[in-house]
């Protein structure tokens, strides 16, 4: 049995899931960031399922979804990155806000997604040392390139669009995981991917497995992938995110 509630922590609305009669308790505790344009609702299931194998499970909305969505789509699709770093930002303030509350079990705070929330943990890990382990599924650790083509916040064609364009990812370089492989090195890291997915290709998993394996920086890698699956979670890819949080948490 499992209980599940919505609560505010940091000023952010999050799922906050755990073992029935656990939720003042110090657990395990793993922070789980949702896909873009998607909310904390809609992957609640990873909530539900961790929460029965005994871990605590925050949920929160990234800015400009769910609780803090204002509806302009427009403008969300143009925001990508930005969005992306504040996730990363707003890690700490989270941590921060369940350690003040005693709820994390020593050093066992965990950071996983999917898709956005994927790159979140990826970015994640690269940022905070702190971070015991950490799972993407459907990411990428290639935020500077991708940014050219997935979500790029402007068209950039002339000299001074191509301008504006760098300026504006800027702030996110310090961010990049491909730039720090060493802090994903020496920690349990899972990477999973659908080999058919459309949004955020496949390989961008494979290129990040491949230059942590050629750096011989993979010794704490579980890389999984499923052949014919679209930019789409599985049953398969909740049951191997829960066994590996269960084994390295």
């Amino acid at each position: 049995m499992i209980e599940l509630a919505t609560e505010n922590l940091a000023g952010i609305e999050c799922i906050h899931a755990a073992p029935t009669g656990q939720r003042q308790a110090r657990l395990p505790t793993v922070l789980f960031y949702h896909g873009f344009t998607s909310s904390k609702e809609v992957y609640s299931y990873f909530a539900v399922a961790l929460a029965q194998a005994g871990f605590r499970v925050i949920m929160p909305d990234a800015d400009m979804h769910g609780a803090r969505y204002n509806g302009d789509t427009e403008m969300r699709n143009t925001h990508f990155w930005d969005i992306l770093k504040q996730n990363i930002d707003e890690v700490a303030v989270l941590e921060a806000a369940l350690r003040e509350n005693d709820w994390i079990a020593d050093e066992r705070f965990a950071v996983a997604g999917a898709s956005m929330g994927g790159m979140t943990a990826l970015g994640a890990m690269a940022r905070y040392p702190q971070i015991h382990s950490v799972a993407c599924l459907m990411g990428s650790g290639y935020f500077m390139q991708l940014s050219h083509t997935l979500f790029p916040p402007l068209v950039a064609r002339t000299p001074e669009q191509k301008e504006t364009f760098a300026a504006r990812l800027a702030p996110l370089a310090p961010y990049d995981p491909s730039e720090q492989l060493q802090k994903l090195a020496n920690r349990p890291l899972l990477l999973w991917h659908g080999e058919a997915d459309e949004v955020v290709p496949f390989a961008e998993t494979v290129r990040l497995d491949k230059a942590l394996r050629d750096a011989e920086l993979d010794q704490h890698v579980t890389s999984l992938s499923e052949k014919h699956i679209g930019h789409k979670i599985t049953p398969s890819a909740l049951t191997a995110l829960v066994s590996f949080f269960k084994h390295h948490l």
